[in-house]
């Protein structure tokens, strides 16, 4: 009995296949059966996918955060052998009873707000050109050439912005070459230049939900506006925005959120008068270790602000959408 080519080269990858170690398990009884037992419903499909992300999670984010919130309650830390620990709420008060604290914190906040209106106003535009003008087959690559510079590090990036925007970098040769200006503008030190840091920093976590809810926005609405006629203007403020209000949600809750922590960044751009609230919770993990609760209570604070403003938005936000679809 002769078989086709085919076959047989299906039943040489099958006999090769089960001369390997995977091969060999799949085909072992207790594991077929307790594979089956695993997968019995989509209930345990889920958890058994979701337990390494929920482990992660647990481990490496609200670990950390848990430990912090621990030193924030604690009298000293670290504690010395023989030394009774006792909690306390003291570290927190020491923010609200002292006003110099008060300026960074607001400051942080603000800032935050403001680069990320800019990060949407300037990152906007770039992905509605790449979900709408630019041809599908060169999408990938134009995100991977603006991917590239989020390649290397943050400090890598904030040196770039330093030599781009000092006194003898391309901006001012730029505009002394085609006759603006006499002598080097100050740009560097200043809010301009922290914000400019921060916002190409994290312009890449703005773009790609405003591109992931720009291209699943079918063409024909702008089109069927248009026939109703409908400008531009009121076809982008009628139609595209409010079909995208949730990438612009996800984008500036990314932004807002990375923007409050950002320590390297303001320490290297900014100067006296743009201290933000990290570099005041750095001041006292630089010092003793009994000012570490100090610190840790203010980076509690901060964390719990910067919640408490997402949510806000992300209620403004929700709001905003059940009014458009209505």
């Amino acid at each position: 009995m002769t078989f086709p080519a085919s076959a047989r080269e299906e039943r040489g990858a099958t006999a090769a296949r089960d001369r390997t170690f995977w091969g060999k398990l799949s085909g072992w009884a207790p594991y077929g059966a307790a594979l089956r037992v695993a997968t019995a419903s989509p209930r345990r499909q889920f958890l058994i996918l979701a337990i390494c992300p929920v482990i992660w999670v647990l481990t490496q984010h609200l670990g950390p955060m848990v430990q912090m919130l621990r030193v924030s309650l604690t009298d000293a830390y670290p504690v010395a052998p023989g030394t009774p620990q006792h909690f306390t709420i003291e570290h927190y008060l020491t923010f609200f009873h002292d006003p110099l604290f008060w300026q960074p914190f607001f400051r942080t906040l603000s800032f935050a707000g403001v680069f990320t209106f800019c990060t949407l106003v300037l990152t906007y535009p770039v992905a509605y050109f790449l979900a709408r003008h630019v041809r599908p087959k060169n999408r990938m690559l134009l995100l991977l050439l603006l991917l590239i510079p989020f390649w290397v590090g943050e400090i890598v990036r904030t040196y770039a912005i330093m030599i781009l925007l000092g006194n003898t970098g391309a901006v001012n040769l730029v505009l002394k070459w085609i006759g603006l200006i006499d002598r080097p503008i100050p740009f560097m030190y200043t809010s301009f230049s922290m914000g400019v840091g921060i916002v190409y920093l994290t312009a890449l976590y703005m773009l790609l939900p405003l591109y992931s809810a720009l291209e699943k926005l079918p063409a024909s609405l702008n089109e069927a506006a248009a026939d109703l006629g409908a400008g531009a203007w009121t076809r982008f403020r009628r139609v595209t925005l409010p079909l995208t209000l949730e990438g612009i949600s996800s984008g500036c809750t990314l932004v807002f959120l990375i923007s409050t922590g950002f320590y390297a960044t303001p320490v290297l751009l900014g100067g006296p008068s743009t201290t933000v609230f990290a570099e005041t919770i750095a001041g006292f993990f630089h010092v003793a270790g009994d000012q570490w609760p100090t610190g840790a209570a203010f980076a509690i604070i901060m964390f719990l602000a910067a919640l408490l403003v997402t949510a806000a938005f992300q209620k403004l936000m929700s709001s905003l959408r059940k009014g458009d679809s209505k």
